[in-house]
């Protein structure tokens, strides 16, 4: 397995969606976040009648036998709410951790500290949940059950001004969550396993169909990466003729699994909230994250140059990633500019014959 390619494509499914141009908080598309993969505690969903998924399902098949193990991880992101926060009476540069705890701050939308913005918006922290290795043995016929908790937090941060003042705080917050995963396999031809992947969000929820505290008890952006040993996945989207109406009868919830890695290498699958193809590629071309696949970076990165400062100024404030990107944006050399003008590439014959 090409752990590095894996891990490329993962990335952007992960934090695809995670903001939008113009990237800034205040901008109404980004009011509302994580399109993608998101599954919700289950009393949320049923309060907004299965709208929100509170499960997800994959399913794939594996050419082998009852040696052949298969290895799960299971990914995605989890909200952390952030709330900038001004001081309602002046606090001195060396007043104690505990002063500052029990000091009265008044939540504000945005501060500014020093020159820098600060504002009240959502980050995030990624979650990884590794399986035990499973032989196909193990699988067959029966279920295997694991459970996951991350616990509550919460986090202050303290601004300081030049002369150590403190000119407000950052508190982040993140909830407890609750994941249940099961695991089987059904043989469902010789030497063809059908593996069976569900994700429940058992979180606690009494607050109703409220959509954020919905969010904050998400699991967002999720997608499993697949590993097989001694055997090997087969596509679904384009099996052997003789497996095509076991691969069409697979049935997968909320996420679409494709083969990864090396053109023609069988043993990884990517499990994606996203359509993708098999063995999907990030372009070299691209220097970095503008998390919307659906627009090309040399768009995205004109739409970032004619920014006004104000709105740079803003951007700049959102968090570290998009900092990152503004600054990637503005120092980009011109030859890197230009390849991102245009590349001609050769399609493979199956996808010249889909367009």
């Amino acid at each position: 397995m090409n752990l590095e390619l894996v891990e490329k494509i993962a990335n952007a499914v992960l934090y695809e969606g995670y903001i939008l141009y113009p990237y800034r908080p205040s901008a109404t598309k980004n009011q509302q976040r994580w399109n993608f993969g998101g599954v919700y505690p289950r009393k949320f969903s049923e309060a907004n009648n299965g709208t929100d998924a509170w499960t997800m399902q994959t399913q794939c098949l594996v050419s082998g036998d009852k040696k052949t193990t298969v290895d799960i991880q299971v990914r995605f992101l989890q909200m952390v709410k952030r709330e900038v926060c001004k001081p309602t009476a002046d606090l001195k540069g060396n007043d104690t951790q505990d002063s500052i705890a029990d000091a009265d701050f008044q939540t504000v939308s945005m501060l500014e500290v020093s020159g820098k913005i600060f504002q009240t918006w959502q980050e995030a922290v990624e979650r990884e949940i590794k399986l035990p290795s499973f032989s196909l043995s193990e699988l067959d016929g029966r279920t295997q059950q694991q459970t996951f908790t991350f616990p509550s937090n919460r986090e202050v941060e303290v601004l300081r001004d030049e002369e150590n003042k403190i000119g407000g705080v950052i508190v982040r917050k993140q909830e407890f969550i609750n994941c249940e995963i099961k695991i089987s396999a059904e043989k469902v031809a010789e030497k063809l396993f059908k593996v069976t992947i569900r994700i429940f969000n058992q979180t606690p929820f009494e607050f109703g169909d409220n959509r954020e505290e919905g969010l904050m008890r998400a699991f967002v952006s999720t997608h499993k990466i697949l590993g097989v040993g001694e055997g090997e996945f087969v596509s679904l989207l384009e099996p052997p003729e003789e497996f095509s109406k076991i691969a069409a009868a697979c049935e997968n919830i909320g996420t679409y699994p494709v083969l990864v890695g090396e053109e023609g290498m069988r043993d990884c699958v990517l499990s994606s909230p996203i359509i993708l193809y098999d063995y999907p590629e990030v372009s070299p071309e691209s220097a970095g994250d503008f998390f919307d696949g659906t627009e090309m970076d040399e768009m995205l990165t004109l739409r970032i140059m004619t920014l006004t400062d104000d709105e740079k100024h803003e951007m700049r404030g959102a968090d570290e990633r998009t900092r990152r990107m503004l600054e990637r944006t503005e120092t980009m050399p011109p030859e890197m500019m230009m390849k991102l003008h245009g590349v001609m590439r050769n399609l493979p014959p199956n996808k010249e014959n889909e367009q």
